[in-house]
């Protein structure tokens, strides 16, 4: 049977501001069987430390997707002429008990890892990136990550509890999802506890590329590096909106100053063409913080931008 190329829905063929209501306007299906990409929504917030609304972001971030045109004219991108791409809906995650939301969300994933496809993933909380790493790394074996966060998210526990999305990356680390020499940082910055705070992921082995190294200069040179790093194996790109300065994106639940540019996130996701990804997500969108949408239009752009690297792409 041949491929089944879905195209988002033409602003020629349906108003932008009407017909779908989907990622990008693409089909809506109910399960991942011929697909090669799949964006599906995880709406958790009960993971966060501060200001809450993530569990808006996946419907907001798809609201915001319906000015993104198929063809990506800055890279020659066309994803839509060689991948089959749909949504696929949202996680029925569990609004009352963060564990048992883990539970569910590892449950989907793996079940999702039924079939050869690549999850995109619209967040919710940080929190949701342990349980989709944990049934990712049971079809692909430990993997690499690129993570952008104004945090480390390597705390040890929140408030006496393991699991939240401040530890997400300690808790992989301890479970073996990750190649700790593998894994690269980039966009932290702020204030600690101490000193050491983030050292912990260093002495593991991750690469830390802090906020203030970032300033005044393309990060084209840097994802060069990275992708040296990463090599032929598996990689996750996990996005953390809150890496982007407020600025540009203040629709998040624990915003930094300082931070990364639009434009500099754009180079970062860009510069992981070539990379073996295997999955993707962004997270960390609180859309009650931005009511003019700008934060879930950069968030929309990113993972459309994700979409564009991903291994088969067809470029023009």
């Amino acid at each position: 049977m041949s491929k089944v190329l879905h195209q988002p829905q033409s602003g020629n063929e349906m108003p932008r501001f009407a017909g779908r209501s989907t990622m990008m306007r693409l089909p809506a299906v109910d399960t991942a069987e011929g697909l090669d990409v799949a964006f599906i929504g995880v709406p958790l917030d009960i993971g966060t430390s501060l200001r809450a609304g993530t569990r808006f972001g996946p419907r907001q971030i798809r609201a915001e997707s319906v000015m993104i045109r198929p063809y990506n004219m800055a890279t020659g991108a066309a994803p839509f002429d060689s991948l089959s791409v749909a949504d696929i809906g949202d996680v029925a995650i569990n609004t009352y008990n963060l564990l048992d939301s883990v539970r569910v969300i590892e449950e989907s994933y793996t079940s999702l890892m039924a079939h050869p496809v690549i999850p995109l993933t619209l967040g919710g909380d940080h929190t949701i990136t342990l349980p989709i790493l944990r049934a990712l790394v049971r079809k692909h074996g430990p993997v690499g990550l690129v993570h952008i966060d104004a945090h480390t998210d390597t705390n040890d526990d929140m408030f006496g509890e393991k699991i939240a999305h401040g530890t997400t990356f300690r808790r992989a680390v301890e479970e073996g999802l990750l190649d700790c020499q593998r894994v690269v940082q980039i966009g932290q910055r702020a204030q600690g506890y101490s000193s050491g705070d983030f050292q912990w992921g260093v002495d593991q082995g991750f690469r830390l590329i802090q906020a203030e190294q970032c300033w005044y200069r393309s990060l084209a040179p840097l994802m060069q590096e990275v992708r040296t790093q990463m090599g032929a194996g598996p990689v996750y790109l996990t996005f953390d909106i809150d890496g982007i300065d407020p600025a540009w994106a203040p629709g998040t639940g624990t915003p930094e100053v300082g931070g990364l540019t639009a434009i500099q996130a754009l180079e970062i996701v860009r510069g992981c063409r070539g990379m073996n990804l295997i999955g993707g997500d962004l997270v960390e969108v609180s859309p009650p913080y931005d009511l003019s949408g700008n934060t879930s239009q950069l968030a929309a752009n990113l993972l459309y931008e994700m979409l564009c690297v991903l291994p088969g792409v067809h470029y023009r």
